[in-house]
């Protein structure tokens, strides 16, 4: 997961509670991290898994006009 600058705080919680399973703490935290170094791994998941989960946070981001950015990496 990738830092932006248009994405509000509480839509990457919600996304990383709502599609990858985290709970509120760990959801605040890795948006810290992101916020803080710019990119943070979010779980491991085998390929499709992981590329479901991404295109679903996308996809739940660009529905609310964010151009929030994930990316899965082999």
């Amino acid at each position: 997961m990738y830092n932006d600058d248009f994405t509000p705080m509480d839509v990457v919680v919600e996304i990383l509670i709502d599609v990858f399973r985290k709970n509120y703490e760990e959801a605040v935290a890795i948006m810290m991290t992101v916020h803080k170094g710019q990119k943070a791994v979010v779980g491991v998941y085998s390929y499709d898994i992981a590329k479901t989960k991404a295109a679903r946070a996308v996809k739940i981001a660009r529905e609310q006009g964010y151009p929030f950015r994930v990316e899965v990496e082999s």
